[in-house]
């Protein structure tokens, strides 16, 4: 009988889905020898089968190894499952602590579903944010506080255990004071901490842990005419100074409990009391600790005191393209309550936390972040949008283009932002079309020729109304269709006015008889959704009339104004006839006379 190893990436496991994966071999009716192959539960949660990757014969197998990872952080432990009686049993990982270097079952997980706001969640020295939900392997410790120290209240154990699958207590809640309740007189204080000199850190715990020799305040906020709220404390050290604040803007709601120049004999828990003996508390605890300095790149201490500014070292080299580079940090000191503040070169952005702190335990509140290169989201493009130009990083752009007879709906190009977003919405394309020109008066737009379809469809709607006129009187049968050919014509003068006309599309227009076109006769849709032209106007005009045999009209023109009079004059030998009749163009387009003829003399 044998024992198997997988390595890792192989066998990279979930610790809430590992006992899926080891029961998983005597569910399938395995009627071979031993065992059949394990499934392996991925880090997707997807079980793949060791089949084909390690092994095909698992008879003389006992026991599987494989590095199981456990709990949101990903710890890493050795875990194995045993073949007995045909099935896989496990997971067995290796314990920490007394029982370390022995393989103990693994108990059932707890998970944390949505926690309450204001909560802030810590497991292993590390802050989590366990909304979507998290898994905590059996014997997990986790640590809850209000996230502003002071302002909520805790109300709730602060430590919780799993245990084999259950947490020791419930979540506690965060109860809001005073400073969030308009100065409510049933709501616990508020209690500010302010430090003008030293430094201080909000624990995980809850407690407020002081570096030795900090100056500290801690302000009760009441209003002062529902009365004078009460300090207690549990130190035994000395006394303290309490009473309102001397600031005339603060001194009517400021009841003030100050600590100078702190030591470790000062530890202890601060409580300030209302006149209805509501509480809220600070435990402060005074420790020298100092944390392991930072190794990060351009690294520098700041000056006590000084105002926040970029650091002066230069910042790291980075290699075109590359995805990842080193943070830089601007470092206030290595003693607990001080501070590293992180820097990316233009165009990245932090991975991880902006700040860390020196903790009471002597560790940072974090590791030390990386800077990763901003990368903005795939675009999104529908067609017949093209982008003529794409650079997804800092600073880069997308230039759109949309094909000709459509326009761009939003900007022709975006901007990919330092907050990994881009500067704006994805353009569309939009048709262009021109709105319907109007008809001239007294003309027309010409329609292309009607289709066969339609003219069927046209005479099945005329035998249809041929039926139902059927069997009425010739006056009802009229007054019908007078009404129809009416609706039908303002059907058509509404269907035209709200017709559309694509870009490139060109319309031709028409004068009714008698009257002379002034304008173009033929406009296109332009590419702006504008016509090329105006609309042409249709004039009343007399037509040229022609000259008469052996003889001509004067004055020569194609068209005549209403008014304007011709004249014939004949050719030598020959006389008009009413020579002294001159036809007049009248102003519905027609001539008051014909042109008179022209006689040969000898035949008048």
């Amino acid at each position: 009988m044998r024992r198997l190893l997988l390595q890792p990436p192989l066998a990279i496991c979930l610790a809430a889905a590992l006992a899926v994966a080891a029961a998983e071999g005597g569910a399938r009716g395995w009627t071979g020898q031993g065992c059949q192959p394990p499934a392996v539960a991925r880090r997707n949660g997807a079980l793949m089968s060791a089949r084909d990757r390690v092994l095909t014969d698992y008879e003389a197998v006992t026991e599987v190894k494989f590095p199981g990872e456990i709990g949101p952080l990903g710890a890493r432990r050795l875990c194995k499952i045993k073949c007995v009686g045909g099935q896989w049993v496990g997971p067995l990982c290796l314990a920490e602590g007394e029982d370390a270097g022995r393989f103990h079952p693994l108990l059932r997980s707890c998970r944390l579903e949505r926690t309450p706001p204001h909560l802030l969640v810590t497991y292993s020295n590390v802050t989590i944010s366990p909304d979507a939900g998290a898994w905590f392997p059996h014997g997990a410790q986790i640590i809850v506080r209000c996230k502003e120290l002071g302002v909520y209240k805790l109300l709730g154990e602060s430590a919780l255990e799993c245990r084999n699958g259950a947490w020791s207590s419930r979540l506690p809640a965060c109860v809001p004071t005073t400073l969030l309740t308009n100065y409510s007189e049933g709501s616990p204080p508020t209690v500010l901490v302010r430090i003008p000199s030293g430094s201080a850190s909000a624990e995980p715990s809850g407690d407020l842990a002081v570096f030795p020799g900090t100056i500290l305040h801690l302000e009760c906020l009441f209003s002062r005419k529902l009365g004078n709220p009460e300090w207690s404390w549990t130190s035994t050290f000395r006394q303290y100074l309490t009473g309102w604040a001397i600031a005339p803007e603060e001194r009517d709601w400021k009841y003030r409990l100050s600590i100078y120049y702190s030591k470790p004999l000062d530890s202890g828990v601060f409580t300030c009391s209302t006149p209805r003996g509501i509480t809220n508390s600070i435990s402060v605890k005074v420790v020298a600790v100092h944390c392991e300095p930072l190794d990060v790149v351009g690294a520098e201490l700041q000056p006590p005191g000084a105002s926040p500014a970029p650091p002066a070292t230069p910042a790291p080299t980075v290699a075109p393209g590359s995805a990842r580079v080193p943070s830089t940090a601007r470092v206030e000191g290595h003693r607990l309550g001080q501070t590293a503040h992180f820097h990316c070169p233009l165009g990245y952005a932090l991975e991880g936390p902006a700040n860390l702190t020196c903790r009471a335990s002597g560790r940072w509140s974090g590791r030390p972040p990386t800077c990763l290169a901003i990368q903005c989201p795939p675009l999104h493009v529908q067609p017949p949008l093209s982008v003529v130009e794409h650079n997804a990083s800092y600073g880069g752009r997308a230039v759109f283009r949309c094909p000709w007879g459509h326009a761009l709906s939003g900007p022709p190009g975006i901007e990919c932002e330092a907050t990994g977003q881009w500067s704006g919405k994805t353009p569309t394309c939009q048709v262009v079309e021109c709105p319907a020109p109007p008809a001239p008066d007294n003309g027309r737009i010409v329609t292309p020729p009607v289709a066969e379809g339609s003219r069927r469809r046209r005479r099945r709607r005329h035998r249809a109304n041929r039926k139902r006129r059927h069997g009425g009187g010739e006056r009802a049968s009229a007054e019908r269709g007078a009404s129809e050919r009416s609706g039908s014509e303002q059907e058509r003068r509404e269907a035209a006015r709200k017709k559309k006309y694509a870009a490139g599309t060109a319309v031709q227009f028409a004068c009714a008889e008698g009257h002379q076109m002034l304008g173009e006769s033929s406009i296109l849709c332009t590419e702006a959704g504008v016509w090329s032209h105006p609309p042409p106007f249709c004039k009343v005009r007399c037509p040229y009339p022609g000259d008469p045999a052996n003889g001509r009209i004067a004055p020569l023109k194609f068209f005549y104004e209403p008014g304007d009079r011709i004249a014939v004059s004949c050719d030598a030998g020959f006389v008009a006839r009413l020579a002294d009749v001159r036809p007049a163009c009248r102003p519905d387009g027609t001539w008051t006379h014909p042109p008179p003829t022209c006689t040969n003399y000898r035949e008048v």
